[in-house]
C-alpha cells in the first residue's frame, strides 16, 4: 500500500510542475483521491494470435515449395483460385469493351446506393411504411388467388416463367 501512495504523490507533484498553477493537495491529504491499480503488461503477439503466425508460416512454406519446383509464387497461388474466380476472369477476358462494362458496374453501384437512401428516407415517413406493407400483403394475396390456387392458372404461370427464362438465357 505504501508503494501506491508514493507513486500517487509523485504523480500529483509532477502534475503541479506541468500545470504551472497553484499546487494541488497531496493524495494523502485529499479524502476524494482514489488510486487505480497498474495495468498488466501487453500480451505477446505470438501467444495472443497463433493463427496469424500459422498463416505466415504457410505462406513461407508455399514460397519455399515454389522455389524448389522452379515455379513463381504467383503461379502456385493461381493454381489455388476458386472456380468462381476463374469463371469471372474468363468472362472478363472475353469482354471487348471493358470501359463500358466498368462504367455500367459503377453506375449500378451508384444506383443501388441511391435507391437505398431513397428507401430509408421513405421508411422514416410516419404512415408510409405501414401503408406500403398493407399494399404488399394485398398484392401477394391477389397474386396467389389469381395464379396459384387453381391448376390451369398455375400451369399458365409456370409456362410463362419457362418462356421468359428461355427468352433471357436463350434456347439450348
Amino acid at each position: 500500500m505504501a508503494s501506491t501512495s508514493s507513486s500517487t504523490l509523485a504523480l500529483s507533484s509532477s502534475s503541479t510542475l506541468v500545470d504551472a498553477k497553484a499546487p494541488r493537495q497531496s493524495a494523502a491529504a485529499s479524502p476524494q483521491c482514489v488510486t487505480l491499480p497498474t495495468l498488466p503488461p501487453p500480451p505477446i503477439q505470438s501467444q495472443n494470435r497463433p493463427w496469424k503466425s500459422t498463416a505466415y508460416c504457410r505462406k513461407i512454406a508455399r514460397n519455399v515449395m515454389a522455389m524448389a519446383t522452379g515455379e513463381a509464387p504467383a503461379e502456385v497461388a493461381a493454381a489455388e483460385l476458386p472456380e468462381i474466380v476463374k469463371t469471372v476472369q474468363e468472362a472478363w477476358d472475353k469482354v471487348e469493351d471493358k470501359y463500358a462494362v466498368s462504367s455500367l458496374a459503377v453506375a449500378g453501384v451508384v444506383a443501388l446506393w441511391g435507391s437505398t437512401g431513397l428507401i430509408s428516407a421513405i421508411d422514416r415517413l410516419p404512415l408510409v411504411p405501414g401503408v406500403l406493407e398493407l399494399v404488399g400483403i394485398g398484392y401477394s394475396g391477389w397474386f396467389a388467388y389469381k395464379n396459384l390456387i387453381f391448376k390451369p392458372d398455375r400451369e399458365v404461370l409456370i409456362q410463362k416463367v419457362k418462356d421468359t427464362y428461355k427468352d433471357i438465357i436463350g434456347s439450348s
